[in-house]
């Protein structure tokens, strides 16, 4: 019987050692799936250096196919793109990454066609795209260029003394043509002057500030092109009278974008808030930080973008379209219309105060599954210029924009920042300063502070 009683005890003891060990495996299996697939981490930084982007984040997570990230180095300096590289990995299960050692796979580097260190490509089916750089912003456009098929054209009206791609000068469009670039899009310059009709091929057609009256054939082939479902991106600058570079009216032109329901004012915004002299701006850069809900915009909330030599806008829905407003002022600002003067001075007896709307968005309403066309209306064109593009927010308002008239409404987000550099540069008198004080104030004020204790006690 003490037998009997032996064997049940050991056999109770037996299966309660199965039942601990298959908890503590059932819980590092746990534990170790939720770190690679849900790992969580925070950053502290002030620039948010170790974070991705939400358009990252977004489109990573967003994957319906399985892409595949490869990076070609040596095994010893794998470490330095894991850090980047294994925070996308643990976004989605769609998305692998592959270390490759070209010492190592020979035969896998040369179908690659390796010939650097720290080469990444990025391959979604049988597209294939290389990043330029190790950084969130080449491998995150490489992504984009992998995914997305087909061309986009953006192709800037010429001929009226318009923003030019080519223009490297500070209010130049040569760096949103490298943006443009990097996010799939190609662009270029088309002259409808010359032939008074929008190329079929045209993804998207760029207004971008013109100097000039347009001839109203070219106003009648942007009416064919946007009512025959095609997508316009019209920034128009005030009529200045001042200096060597006036601005006409453009009177017809001015007249149809009123059809398509947006007026174009003939004045002049001014900040007064003295928010933009913190950022080196004038009052003639006003700075926007209130956002409506459309899709341009839903993203940017609290984000300030600058908008150099801005007229406002009028928004109301024509028959046949929605036209709805983007993005205003503050209610600290003015407008005039002394268009005619160098000298700015602001009158707020005859001035009218804000807020007021300095871009807006139109979609046709057509029935049936005929082509909608879309418009983005802004009161400046300098907001896309080489010298301000790369403020705040203005790049993603910029993007957001052209990828709501391509309808790639999911890369709408936030994007990658360049990384910011944080060194400190000190003057020699500085440097000076911080010799003399570590190496021997600091050390004086320790000795003289153990003397003095010395003398009460002694």
């Amino acid at each position: 019987m003490t037998t009997d009683w032996m064997k049940t005890r050991q056999t109770k003891y037996t299966l309660y050692l199965v039942v601990y060990v298959a908890v503590i495996l059932a819980i590092l299996g746990a534990g170790n799936w939720l770190a690679q697939r849900h790992n969580k981490s925070y950053d502290s930084t002030s620039n948010k250096r170790f974070s991705l982007s939400d358009q990252t984040e977004k489109l990573v997570k967003g994957l319906k196919s399985d892409v595949k990230v490869l990076y070609f180095d040596r095994t010893s300096d794998f470490p330095r793109a894991k850090d980047l590289l294994d925070r996308y990995d643990a976004l989605s299960t769609k998305l692998s990454v592959e270390y490759v050692d070209p010492d190592k796979k020979p035969q896998i580097a040369k179908a690659y066609g390796f010939r650097t260190a720290g080469t990444i490509y990025v391959e979604a089916g049988a597209k294939r795209e290389e990043a330029r750089s190790l950084t969130e912003e080449e491998l995150t456009s490489a992504l984009i260029r992998a995914l997305k098929t087909g061309e986009r054209n953006v192709c800037s009206v010429t001929g009226g003394g318009e923003k030019s791609f080519d223009d490297s000068d500070r209010t130049g469009y040569s760096r949103l043509k490298e943006l443009l670039e990097k996010n799939n899009y190609k662009s270029r310059s088309v002259r409808l002057l010359e032939s008074p009709e929008v190329p079929k091929d045209c993804t998207i057609v760029l207004v971008a500030g013109p100097r000039f009256d347009y001839d109203q054939r070219i106003v009648d082939a942007l009416k064919k092109y946007f009512t025959g479902g095609g997508r316009l991106l019209v920034a128009l600058d005030p009529p200045l009278k001042a200096g060597r570079g006036d601005i006409s009216e453009n009177a017809a032109l001015g007249k149809q974008l009123e059809e398509w329901g947006v007026t174009v004012s003939r004045n002049l915004v001014l900040d007064t808030s003295g928010i933009g002299q913190l950022f080196g701006l004038s009052e003639v850069v006003p700075l926007v930080v209130s956002y409506e809900s459309h899709v341009i915009v839903r993203d940017m909330k609290e984000i300030a973008t600058a908008f150099p030599l801005a007229r406002s806008l009028e928004v109301k829905s024509p028959s046949n379209m929605t036209a709805e407003k983007l993005f205003s002022t503050s209610g600290n600002s003015y407008a005039t219309d002394n268009l005619t003067s160098a000298e700015i001075r602001l009158n707020p007896s005859k001035d009218k105060k804000g807020p007021f709307t300095l871009g807006a968005a139109v979609q046709t309403t057509g029935a049936g599954d005929a082509p909608k066309g879309r418009l983005v209306a802004v009161g400046s064109s300098s907001f896309m210029a080489n010298n301000i593009l790369g403020f705040n927010g203005n790049r993603d308002l910029s993007m957001n924009m052209f990828n709501w008239l391509s309808a790639d409404e999911d890369l709408i987000s936030i994007r990658p920042k360049d990384p910011q550099d944080r060194r400190l540069n000190l003057t020699r008198m500085q440097m000076q300063f911080v010799l003399y004080s570590s190496v021997f104030a600091l050390p004086l004020i320790v000795i003289a502070a153990g003397l003095g204790v010395w003398w009460k006690r002694r």
